[in-house]
């Protein structure tokens, strides 16, 4: 069937987070203004539609009219093997499946099981806030192998500082985002062999966040390290069908780890962890029967991203921004304005009323950068981007006059 995805669904008053949450969403300071007239594009879910067989699948579960303790029947592994092996060519064994009901929480998990009070863990900034809180709330150290940016907006890895950041005898855990947030970075084969063989070499472990890894733009290939490479006994791989399927809600992660010892490890710390039925036939249903969905999202997010390059290439011209090769958030430099953090953030937030994510959040070099999440309907992508540009025509302008 063809999905409509430019349908307006009206996500008010349906417990939504980005729609609904107000009051904490002042609390934890990402914005000062909140109204009924907002448009949030700072979280990574999306204001579109799910796949039909999925509503199918959970009308289904509704209709038997019982939701108690459930567990994980084989189908629901056969599922995750089947979609892996179709679309990367990556084996996985049932047992090497291991259930969250989140990333983030399987992320504090790996790092409170498999390091100690004090350790070194690499992160890749400007990377997702909860890479940070991961390691410093657990009492770790950041160790920041920060990505390097040319001027068209390129990210690459350092690797002679990873390295010596992997060799430091404290550290002993690598977080790796892959596809990167928010830059988009797809990382090549190559580049996650070497990031393997040094922390292969040091003795560090890998947990990969992979879960952007079936959003990718066209003419892109993803590759999970744990395919990568061939040894995987250091590897733990986060994925989840939230993001690329938009059913964050239903908390939904499995990470994958080869090492029989550390998977035992991790699952001691993770404890028992039981599902929502929901949660079991949504995984079922979207990966045996989402493929077609799937590639008509990828296409109509090209679309938008292709939108979103144009209508600053005409009128903000000085806002520099890049299509990602994965993911669904875009990267905006307003730095070039000469304007400070502050000034950025109010223009946007509170005069133009669009909420985003302030770069500085994926830490000191996301300054002068803004997260936009496209994963909306194309209007209300249209009308968030034309605010913005009138609250910067005046600085456009001057910029252009300065040319």
């Amino acid at each position: 069937m063809k999905y409509n995805f430019d349908e307006i669904v009206n996500r008010r008053k349906t417990y939504s987070l980005k729609w609904d949450g107000e009051e904490l969403i002042k609390a934890v300071g990402y914005t000062e203004r909140y109204d009924s007239e907002t448009i949030p594009l700072f979280t990574a879910d999306m204001d579109l539609p799910v796949s039909q067989p999925l509503i199918d699948a959970l009308h289904k579960t509704v209709d038997h009219r019982i939701f108690g303790y459930s567990v994980f029947p084989g189908e629901y592994y056969e599922s995750i093997q089947h979609w892996f092996k179709k679309r990367h060519d990556w084996t996985i064994k049932s047992e090497e499946i291991v259930y969250s009901p989140g990333t983030v929480h399987a992320l504090n998990v790996a790092v409170r099981a498999l390091t100690n009070p004090a350790d070194g863990v690499i992160i890749q900034r400007p990377v997702y806030p909860p890479f940070t809180a991961a390691v410093e709330g657990n009492g770790r150290v950041v160790r920041n192998n920060a990505l390097k940016c040319d001027s068209e907006g390129y990210y690459t890895i350092d690797f002679e500082d990873f390295e010596a950041k992997a060799k430091e005898e404290t550290t002993t855990l690598f977080i790796l985002c892959n596809p990167h947030n928010p830059t988009g970075r797809i990382f090549t084969l190559e580049e996650l062999k070497r990031l393997s063989d040094i922390c292969a070499e040091y003795n560090v472990l890998i947990v990969a966040d992979e879960i952007h890894g079936d959003l990718i733009r066209k003419d892109q290939t993803f590759y999970p390290i744990a395919k990568a490479v061939n040894k995987t006994d250091h590897i733990l791989t986060c994925t989840a069908i939230n993001k690329t399927f938009n059913v964050a809600g239903l908390h939904c992660t499995n990470v994958i780890i080869s090492n029989p010892e550390i998977r035992k490890t991790f699952s001691e710390a993770m404890g028992m962890q039981l599902p929502s039925p929901f949660t079991v036939s949504a995984l079922i249903a979207s990966y045996n029967e989402g493929d077609e969905w799937l590639k008509q999202l990828n296409e109509y997010l090209d679309d938008t991203m292709e939108y979103v390059k144009n209508f600053l290439a005409e009128n903000l011209p000085t806002v520099k921004v890049r299509i990602p090769e994965g993911t669904y958030v875009m990267w905006m430099e307003f730095s070039r304005y000469g304007l400070s953090a502050k000034e950025i953030h109010d223009r946007i937030y509170n005069k133009a009323n669009v909420l985003l994510e302030d770069g500085e959040m994926f830490g000191e070099e996301g300054e002068g950068f803004q997260r936009i999440c496209i994963p909306s309907p194309r209007p209300l992508i249209r009308e968030a981007l034309e605010r913005i540009a009138v609250e910067f025509q005046d600085v456009e302008t001057k910029s252009l006059l300065k040319a």
